[in-house]
């Protein structure tokens, strides 16, 4: 996946892109920090590429029950995580709080509250631990995805609870994600395929705008974007979006391949089906139930996928490559190697 993706950036002379993994994808494909860091490096290397490499983590998202339950215990549980992460080598970082959103609140300050703390206390802990002379890279996050769509007015209470919290002098967050009408993989229907998604590119100008301009922050962030029709990556420049984060497809792309053994996806399948049975919901379809489960076959199936032949695994590479480069050119950040040369100071 990572040879593909420095294929097509050495090709189209992109610079501003993102490796990410979140707290729960960590978890369900077997990857911690150290080895997701080392396996892109080493793509790196494979590929010849030459120029810095962003790292970040994605949705280290606060449990609900958990920090409910015991909210210093959850609170530690992700202090860890961004110390393993930040040891590894990830410089970005995307705090979620939004689970933590009191929805019921009719005072949106109280609302965002305990998403304004916990997203404040991370950052103070992240600028204690950050190597000398590096700034790490802060997200937040406003809306729960798959949620309400965000707001201007959910916006401003989060920032109101994180800045009067932020001590004078200490950089806070530079971007923000919120809800635009999408969900993480997509809405599958009863075949298997994926329902169309209308999204609200008027609330993601909107959203940047003040962002940028009441906050000084770089703008927003789109997750659950990479199931969107192909005519829609275009908006996302002209809306000025920061930063769209993209998976599920490239994951359909290696499950759904011809070039994908036949009888190492019947195992996957099945073994999904026994392991995973009592997470099928009522009146759910077998391709819808495989669809939603699948990702965790990364984990449970990590020798036999990492085993493939080479020939499958180049096969499966350049069309995930042919994806890339689409994706690359409509988000128009081909040609963009020198913005990341400019903006970005290389150590020596």
């Amino acid at each position: 996946m990572a040879r593909s993706v420095f294929k097509s950036a050495l090709k189209n002379k992109v610079g501003p892109f993102i490796f990410e993994i979140a707290r729960s994808e960590m978890e369900y494909t077997s990857q911690a920090p150290d080895e997701f860091v080392t396996s892109i490096l080493a793509a790196a290397i494979d590929e010849n590429y030459r120029g810095p490499v962003f790292i970040q983590g994605d949705h280290f998202q606060a449990r609900r029950s958990k920090y409910l339950a015991d909210a210093a215990s959850e609170t530690k549980a992700i202090q860890n995580l961004i110390k393993d992460a930040t040891t590894a080598g990830f410089l970005n970082i995307d705090i979620d709080a939004s689970t933590l959103i009191d929805i019921d609140n009719p005072d949106l300050v109280k609302q965002q509250e305990n998403n304004s703390l916990f997203t404040f206390q991370m950052t103070e802990f992240i600028r204690g631990i950050q190597p000398k002379n590096t700034e790490i890279t802060i997200g937040g996050e406003i809306g729960e995805i798959g949620q309400r769509n965000s707001t201007i007015e959910d916006l401003r209470a989060f920032m109101k609870g994180y800045k009067d919290r932020l001590n004078r002098g200490m950089k806070g967050i530079s971007k923000i994600s919120v809800q635009t009408g999408t969900t993480h993989g997509g809405v599958v229907l009863p075949d298997g395929s994926i329902a169309k998604i209308k999204l609200d590119f008027k609330v993601l100008e909107d959203l940047g705008k003040l962002a940028r301009e009441e906050y000084g922050l770089g703008g927003v962030v789109q997750h659950g974007a990479s199931t969107l029709p192909e005519d829609a990556f275009e908006l996302f420049p002209k809306t000025n979006v920061l930063e769209v984060h993209l998976a599920t497809a490239f994951q359909n792309i290696i499950f759904d391949s011809a070039n994908f053994p036949g009888g190492l996806r019947t195992t996957i399948n099945n073994g999904l089906q026994t392991k995973y049975a009592s997470e099928k919901k009522a009146g759910e379809t077998t391709e819808q139930f495989l669809y939603k489960t699948r990702k965790k076959a990364f984990g449970d199936y990590k020798k036999e996928l990492w085993g493939l032949p080479e020939k499958t695994l180049d096969m499966i590479g350049n069309e995930l490559e042919e994806r890339f480069t689409l994706i690359f050119k409509s988000l128009n950040v081909v040609n963009t190697v020198d913005l990341v040369n400019k903006y970005v100071k290389r150590p020596k």
